[in-house]
């Protein structure tokens, strides 16, 4: 009986059997080719590159919670601006605004009200980014002066300002940068 396993074992593997590897000739000689994944080896870091990289990293976070609702902004200001350019009415267009508010309302006042403050610098400066007009127009153009005018002070008194620009090759070539990367690893377009 032990025989008959010991010939079946020899049977299974041969002299003939072979794994097929990647390989690369080299000076005449076929070698076995296997490409290692990257390996990065840091120094220390000095205090200030310490607080830049905990920036950068602060920023990237931000970046990455707050673009699908910019990208959503951007979706959403495109779709109220092409129905109104439908409604000759000023009084539907004003109440066609309101259902949207209060629809978009319901639906994001509670993820909006978690981002932190600096998320929300960063989400007014992806806003500004996807639709090409900063949070202070868009607010003017569909809730009047005094709605932005409004909003704007709050903005102030944490620090902010509704009417931030995006300046994808000046001052937010690091969010540009970060968004990129973003869209590449989510696949948005």
């Amino acid at each position: 009986m032990l025989c008959f396993f010991a010939a079946k074992s020899q049977s299974r593997y041969g002299v003939n059997d072979t794994l097929t590897v990647p390989a690369i000739i080299y000076k005449g000689d076929t070698m076995p080719y296997r490409e290692l994944s990257t390996v990065y080896i840091f120094l220390d870091l000095t205090p200030a590159q310490r607080r830049a990289h905990k920036e950068w990293t602060r920023l990237r976070n931000a970046v990455y919670v707050t673009y699908p609702y910019a990208r959503k902004a951007s979706v959403v200001f495109n779709d109220i601006k092409a129905h109104l350019d439908s409604i000759p009415d000023k009084e539907k267009r004003k109440a066609y605004v309101k259902s949207r508010e209060k629809d978009l309302r319901s639906e994001f006042t509670k993820p909006l009200t978690d981002l932190s403050v600096y998320q929300g610098k960063v989400l007014m400066k992806l806003i500004a980014r996807e639709t090409g007009n900063t949070c202070y127009e868009i607010i003017k153009d569909y809730k009047g002066s005094f709605s932005a005018g409004f909003w704007q002070s709050v903005a102030w008194v944490f620090g902010s300002s509704l009417k931030q620009t995006y300046n994808a090759q000046g001052d937010d070539a690091v969010i540009e940068d970060i968004v990129r990367e973003v869209r590449s690893m989510y696949g948005y377009y």
